[in-house]
Formats: structure tokens, sequence, C-alpha cells
């Protein structure tokens, strides 16, 4: 069985998040900090600290390795490709170092490469020329001996505190003309007990600090060398703006198509209407018979100026959606629907959403359930909106024949600018067992 798949989607994001200011991010922290506890907190730092280490020797050993090869190499131009080898190794590394920092303390900031679309020679020459992968490679680098140190420092304040609360027990069993370091600096015999317990003691207590700053240099080093958010935000302003000129150009074609179908038909209709009562009015002052079919005529052109001018606002909010909210107008709109349509809403209740956001879910499921009336050849359809963290996910599925795709020149295109235009993410799925359609809206 043949799925279409297809999606209009931001490119900069590829999860349900925003690049989160700096107050959120705290908050997030904080959060994930409480949920953690505190041997939840001590164990994820001790593990970026030791794992670290041991992600550290193959990324500096294949960086190091490959570089050298590629740039001893790079005379006979096989070099060149063996440096792309070398950044996309790094880059390897460099997505396990921003999933074990995102799991023991909280993600990276977003990053982005280059876009490289040119073929052959050239594009290859061009992939060399990201700067983001560079610095991965830097980092492979850059960052091992701090692994090492890291590692070093983690394990021995690790090993030190519960060792030296217990030299009680273990320094008995060694030789007796043995001398620790308290003899070197003249204790006596008799406080060497209580120094091994203090000190054991200052490492035991200190253990979660050192581990915490100890995890925070390495996460420290891997934001600053494995994100870019100015180009990050550099390529979303460049798409916002793009999506901005695409929901002004769906705008104005709509006021034109309105401003066009209001004057090929209710018009003309109106204009007729006019015109036979008119008629029949001087049939009626002169007594003349037809009247009454004049009349009859006027009224029929009268209920399909109506249902023109309804076909006509779709594409305009209708008051139920200013007045009672996006649940009653979806409500309204699945009971105008020719198809058995059942609606669930989640979230909805408790607030009213932003007028964009409230509006492109009601176009969309306007447009969707009007697609399956019309070409799904569907008996029932399911719609469903749902208030989540962060978006509002809203979902059209019919059991049709399937064939629904974002094609330029369908609906569907059309739908998916306006959309793109809220900052959200819009799919299609689509097979013989029918058709699912769905968006996730972001929320402020």
């Amino acid at each position: 069985m043949n799925t279409a798949t297809q999606t209009a989607t931001i490119p900069l994001i590829d999860r349900d998040t925003r690049e989160p200011t700096m107050t959120s991010q705290f908050r997030q922290t904080s959060e994930r900090e409480v949920q953690l506890g505190f041997f939840g907190r001590l164990g994820r730092n001790l593990a970026y600290c030791l794992a670290s280490f041991f992600l550290g020797i193959p990324a500096f050993v294949a960086v190091v390795a490959l570089f050298s090869l590629g740039v001893s190499t790079a005379i006979i131009y096989g070099g060149i490709f063996v440096l792309l080898g070398t950044l996309y190794a790094a880059s390897f590394f460099a997505t396990a170092e921003r999933r074990l920092a995102a799991w023991s303390r909280e993600p990276l900031p977003l990053h982005l490469y280059k876009t490289i679309s040119a073929p052959g020679l050239r594009g290859v020459l061009l992939r060399l020329t990201d700067s983001l992968r560079w610095r991965e490679a830097i980092h492979a680098v850059v960052a091992f001996p701090i692994r090492i140190t890291v590692f070093c420092l983690a394990l021995c304040w690790l090993v030190a505190g519960p060792g030296m609360l217990t030299a009680f027990f273990w320094k008995r069993f060694l030789p007796s003309d043995s001398q620790d370091i308290w003899d070197l600096i003249g204790f006596p015999v008799s406080l060497h007990g209580w120094l091994d317990a203090a000190v054991g003691l200052f490492f035991l207590l200190t253990l979660p600090a050192v581990l915490k700053g100890l995890a925070s240099l390495q996460w420290l080093l891997a934001r600053g060398l494995l994100s870019n958010q100015s180009a990050v935000w550099k390529a979303k302003a460049t798409q916002l703006e793009a999506s901005r000129n695409s929901a002004v150009a769906a705008e104005a074609g709509n006021l034109r198509r309105i401003e066009r179908d209001i004057h090929d038909g209710p018009q003309q209709r109106l204009v007729r209407v006019s015109m036979d009562l008119k008629s029949a009015q001087r049939r009626l002052e002169r007594g003349e018979a037809g009247a009454a079919e004049l009349v009859a005529e006027a009224l029929v052109q009268t209920q399909d100026t109506l249902n023109e001018l309804r076909a006509i606002s779709r594409g305009i909010a209708p008051p139920i959606l200013v007045d009672r909210g996006l649940a009653a107008a979806i409500e309204a709109a699945a009971a105008r629907t020719p198809i058995l349509v059942s609606v669930q809403t989640e979230g909805l209740e408790e607030h009213r959403l932003p007028e964009n956001v409230e509006n492109t879910a009601y176009f969309l499921v306007t447009e969707a359930l009007t697609n399956v009336a019309k070409h799904a050849n569907a008996r029932r359809a399911t719609v469903e909106v749902r208030v989540l963290k962060t978006a509002l996910a809203v979902s059209v599925r019919d059991n049709g024949d399937g064939g629904a795709h974002l094609g330029k020149g369908h609906g569907l295109a059309g739908l998916a600018e306006r959309v793109e235009a809220s900052g959200g993410v819009l799919t299609v799925d689509s097979s013989a067992k029918g058709t699912l359609i769905a968006a996730n809206l972001p929320l402020p």
C-alpha cells in the first residue's frame, strides 16, 4: 500500500521548541533539578564527568588522525575528501556530546549547519567552509585535556571521601613501618584518625559542588563551540519574513477572490432581484398578471444569493468563533458537514487562545472538512484539538480514499502557508485507508 507523507515545516526547529529565553531556561533547569532530587543530580553530574572522558578519547583520536592525513594528502586532492570526513566525524561526536549534555544538565542552544545545494566538487569544497563543523572539530581537540582533568578530579573526589573515612580500618593492614602524609607533616599518631576523618568528610561534603562545577565547565565549553545562536536567529528571521510575506500575499489573494466572487455572483443576482421586484411592482400598479411569479423568482434569487454569500464567507472568521470561542465554532462547522464528524477538544474550556491561533485552527478544520466532504468519499471524520504545554495540536482524520497532498495549486498548499505564517507545522499523511491532516500551532 502506497502511503504519502508530506510536511510543511520550519526547518530551524526540529521539536516543539522555540529558542527559550534565559528566564525560561533557568526556570526549566530549576524544575528539573527539583524533579531529579539530590542523588539524581549527583549521579548525572558524575556520569557526565566520567562518560565525556570515554567519548573524548575516540573523538580526539579520529579528528587528529583524519585531519593530519587530510592536510598531508591535500596536495593530491584526495585529502579534501579526508578533511570532509574529518568534519563529519567531528559532527558525529558533537551530536553525542549534545545528547549527553542534554541528559545530564540541560539542552545546549540551537545550532544550524550551512545549507549546501551545489553538486559535485564545488559542493564538497563549500562544505569545508561550514564554520560550525570546524568548531566541532576544534571542540574534539580542545575539550580532550579538559575531559582528562575533569575525569581525574571527579574520580579522585569520589574515592577520597569514602577512602579517608574508612582509613581507620584499612590502615591496620599496612606494614608497621609505613608512613603517611601526617607523619611527614609531623602530627602525632593519636591525631591521625581524626585528621583522616576530617579530610574524608571534607571530600564527601564538597563532592556535589565539585561535580556540579566540573560538569558546568564541560557544558559551558560545549555551549561555546557546539552552538551558533546568531546564525540560527538570522536564518529564523529570514524565514519569518518569508512567512509574513506569504501570509500577506495569501490575504491579498483572498480579498481579490472575495471581491471577484461577490461581483460575479451575489451582486448580479441582487441586480436581477431588484429588476424583478420593480417589474412586479409595475404590474401590480397596472393590475396585470404575472406579479406573483416575479416575486417568487425574486425569492429564489434571494435564497441563491444567501447561499453564495455563505460560500464566499468561508474564509472569514464567523461570529460564533469571536463570541463563543474555538470549541463552539468547530462544533458548528462539524454540524454543517454532510458526513458524520466527531469532535474531541481538550483544554479549550479553561481560557481563550490568541486570536491568530484560533483563526488558523478554525480555518484548518473547516478547510479539511470541506476537502473530506468533496473529495475523500469518506463516511466519517474525527476532529481533535488539544492544548499542549507550548502548542495547540489540531488534527482531522477521515476514512476516505486518500490522495491528499501539499502540491502547489491545491487547497492544502494555501493552508500550509497559513499555518507556517503562524509559526506552526502542517503534516499530511494520506493513504488508501484515509487521510490525517495535523498541525502544531505555537502558543506564546
